[in-house]
């Protein structure tokens, strides 16, 4: 198991957080657990999606007059 030090709300301290056995299967598992109370932290990257004006089709504007 891969071991992390990292801070736990619940323990009120750096502690030692491990990956525990995955259920799902896979190896790259985004969860660890505080050796100390068990407390979980899930450790994901956050993707995050940009859409342009230019990658979408939008109607031109129209001119205002003043």
């Amino acid at each position: 198991m891969r071991e992390r030090e990292l801070r736990c709300v619940i323990c009120d301290g750096d502690m030692l957080f491990e990956v525990p056995p995955c259920e799902d299967g896979h190896d790259d598992c985004p969860e660890l657990v505080c050796t100390r109370c068990g407390a979980a932290e899930v450790v994901a990257p956050i993707v995050v999606h940009l859409w342009s004006s230019k990658s979408h089709k939008i109607a031109p504007e129209q001119r205002r007059a003043a």
